[in-house]
C-alpha cells in the first residue's frame, strides 16, 4: 500500500545491522506525497471488501449453481467486447464484479461445489483463499535467497513441516541432507526430476547417448509423464509403458519391469527414470514402491514418485504404508492443493539429493541481488524450471499453522469416511458392483454386465449412459469416467471442503433412479425385439 501521506522514508543513516538500512519515520506536515490510485490503501481497503464479501456470496449460493454448465463454445466470447476499453467506464470495479457474478459463473464448472465428485479435488478453505491473497498483496519474486530470504527460508521450513507431516524419511528433507521446493504442479516436478536423472546419466556415459536412455512407467501412469519425457528429449519410442491388469488392482508389477529393463540392458540401450505412483488418476491405484526400487536399484535407475492426490492422505498414519520402501526413492511429489487446504497452485517436491536437481537446472549466470549472499544458500531459482516463483510457502505455512496436522488428518479422514460409506451403497445394490479397491476417497463402480442385454458386449455403452444421465440433472451430481482393463466404469471422488455425507447420499440416489430408468427402457427394447424375433420364427 502507499504510506500515509504525512510521512516519508529516511535512509540517510546508512547500513547498520547485517547489511539492512534502518527504517526511520519522519514527519513532514508541510509536504503531500502524492497517493496514486493504483496501490492506495483506501481503495484497496474499499474493493478488497467487496472481493470478500462476493467470494463468501458465491460459497453461500454454491448450491444454488449446475455442478457442471450447460453452454457451447463461444457463448462467453460473444458477450463480451472485442477489445480492451480505452478509458475505465464508472465504478469499473463493481460493474466487471457483477460481470463475473451474471457472464462467468454460470459458465464455470463449480469445483468447490459439494456434488463435484468428478475429478480429485482443488481443496480450498477460508485460510487457503486468505493466504493467497496475502501473498499476492506482498507480491515478492523469490528466484534468489538474496531476493527474499524470509520468503527462501519459509519455503525450506514449509517443506519440512509437510515432508514430516507425510511422514517422508528424513533423507527426503533439508534436516536430513536432502531438501524440497514448492512447484505449481506434480506436472513441473516430474519434469524437473527428470532432467534432473538424465544429466546425472549423460554424465555418466556421454551425452551423445542421449538417443538410448529408456524410461518406464505402468498404463496407468498420468500423461504428464509421457509428456515430460517429450520434453527432456527421451525418443518417443523409448517410454516403456508396462500393461497393469485388474488381478493386481492396476499397479505395476515389479516383475514386468525387470523383464522390461532386462530387454533394453540386452538390447543395448540404458535405463534412466521410473515414474512410479501412489494413487493414479484412474483408480488410484498404488504402485508397490520398494519391490520396484530394488529392481530399479541395478541399473541405477532414477526412482520417482508421483503422489500429486493420495500423497495428501499421508498426514493420516493409516495410510503410511502404502508407501513402504520410499526411503529407497530419489523424489517424491504431491500437490497439497489437491486434498490439504492449500488452494491452487501448490506442488511439494522433495528430492533426496538436491545437488542433482542444481546441476542440471543451476544458472552460471550471476544476477542482481546474488552477489552478497553465503554461498551455501538455497537459491531455488537452481531448483525448477523458472526462474520467477510465487511464495506458496506463505499460504501452506498459514494453512499447517491454523488447522494443524492433526486438523489436516480430519480432513481427509472425513472423506475416507463418507467414500467408504458409498462403496457399502454400492455393494448393497446387485445391480452395481465396485470395479477396484477403494483405498482413499474414490469409488469406481459400473452396472453389472446383464446377459439378457448383451453381457459384456453391451456393458460399456450401458454405463456410459448411465453416466451421461445423472450428469443431465441439473441439481444431481457431477462424475467422471474411466476405462481399466476393458471396462468403463463411474468415478466418484469425494474431496470437495463443502461436502457432507447427505451430499454423498443424494449422489446415490440419482444413480439408482438413473439406473433404474435406463434398465426399465432396455427391458422394454429388448422384450419387443425378443417377441419379433420369436415371432420371425
Amino acid at each position: 500500500m502507499a504510506p500515509p501521506s504525512q510521512h516519508c522514508f529516511d535512509t540517510v543513516n546508512g547500513a547498520t545491522n547485517n547489511g539492512v538500512v534502518p527504517v526511520v519515520m519522519v514527519d513532514t506536515p508541510q509536504q503531500k506525497l502524492p497517493c496514486p490510485t493504483l496501490l492506495d490503501a483506501g481503495e484497496f481497503r474499499r474493493q478488497g471488501h467487496q472481493v470478500i464479501d462476493f467470494i463468501a456470496d458465491y460459497y453461500g449460493r454454491m448450491g444454488d449453481y449446475p455442478v457442471h454448465p450447460s453452454v457451447t463454445p463461444g457463448f462467453l466470447r460473444n458477450q463480451l467486447p472485442g477489445a480492451a476499453p480505452s478509458r475505465p467506464e464508472p465504478d469499473a470495479f463493481g460493474s466487471a464484479l457483477r460481470d463475473v457474478r451474471d457472464l462467468i459463473l454460470p459458465g464455470i464448472t463449480h469445483w468447490q461445489s459439494p456434488r463435484h465428485f468428478a475429478h480429485f479435488p482443488a481443496s480450498s478453505s477460508t485460510v487457503g483463499a486468505l493466504g493467497e491473497a496475502l501473498t499476492a498483496g506482498i507480491n515478492v519474486v523469490p528466484f534468489t535467497w538474496t531476493a527474499s530470504p524470509a520468503a527462501t527460508e519459509l519455503e525450506m521450513v514449509v517443506v519440512d513441516w509437510l515432508g514430516k507431516a507425510l511422514h517422508l524419511p528424513d533423507s527426503l528433507l533439508f534436516a536430513g541432507g536432502g531438501g524440497g521446493a514448492l512447484l505449481g504442479t506434480s506436472c513441473e516436478a516430474i519434469l524437473c526430476a527428470l532432467v534432473a536423472a538424465r544429466d546425472q546419466k549423460l554424465a555418466e556415459i556421454g551425452g551423445k547417448r542421449i538417443v538410448d536412455l529408456v524410461v518406464y512407467c505402468s498404463d496407468q501412469t498420468h500423461f504428464a509423464f509421457r509428456k515430460a519425457a517429450r520434453i527432456a528429449g527421451i525418443q518417443r519410442g523409448q517410454c516403456r509403458e508396462i500393461r497393469t491388469c485388474h488381478a493386481d488392482m492396476f499397479a505395476l508389477s515389479p516383475t514386468e519391469l525387470r523383464d522390461a529393463m532386462q530387454a533394453d540392458v540386452d538390447a543395448g540401450l540404458v535405463p534412466l527414470f521410473l515414474c512410479a505412483t501412489v494413487g493414479t488418476t484412474q483408480t488410484t491405484a498404488v504402485d508397490p514402491i520398494g519391490e520396484l526400487c530394488a529392481v530399479a536399484a541395478p541399473h541405477g535407475v532414477w526412482v520417482h514418485v508421483d503422489a500429486a492426490y493420495a500423497g495428501s492422505a499421508l498426514v493420516c498414519p493409516e495410510f503410511r504404508h502404502v508407501i513402504d520402501g520410499v526411503e529407497s526413492v530419489d523424489s517424491f511429489s504431491m500437490n497439497a492443493h489437491k486434498w490439504l487446504l492449500a488452494n491452487n497452485d501448490c506442488c511439494a517436491m522433495w528430492v533426496k539429493k538436491p545437488c542433482a536437481l542444481i546441476a542440471a537446472l543451476g544458472t552460471e549466470q550471476e544476477y542482481i541481488l546474488r552477489d552478497s549472499a553465503a554461498p551455501d544458500v538455497v537459491d531455488y531459482k537452481d531448483w525448477t524450471l523458472t526462474l520467477t516463483r510465487r511464495f506458496r510457502a506463505l499460504k501452506v505455512w498459514l494453512v499447517l499453522r491454523c488447522y494443524g496436522v492433526d486438523g489436516l488428518r480430519d480432513h481427509v479422514r472425513s472423506h475416507v469416511r463418507m467414500a467408504e460409506a458409498l462403496e457399502n451403497m454400492v455393494k448393497a445394490d446387485g445391480r452395481f458392483e465396485v470395479v477396484t479397491d477403494r483405498r482413499f476417497a474414490l469409488v469406481c463402480f459400473r452396472l453389472r454386465p446383464r446377459e439378457e442385454f448383451g453381457g459384456e458386449k453391451t456393458a460399456n455403452e450401458l454405463n456410459r449412459g448411465l453416466l451421461a444421465e445423472v450428469n443431465a440433472v441439473s441439481s444431481g451430481p457431477y462424475m467422471s469416467s474411466a476405462n481399466v482393463g476393458g471396462m468403463y466404469v463411474l468415478r466418484c471422488a469425494v474431496g470437495s471442503t463443502l461436502t457432507e455425507e447427505r451430499h454423498v447420499e443424494d449422489a446415490w440416489t440419482v444413480v439408482q433412479d438413473r439406473a433404474s430408468a435406463i434398465l426399465q427402457r432396455m427391458e422394454i427394447i429388448y422384450s419387443v425385439v425378443s417377441r419379433s424375433v420369436r415371432n420371425l420364427g
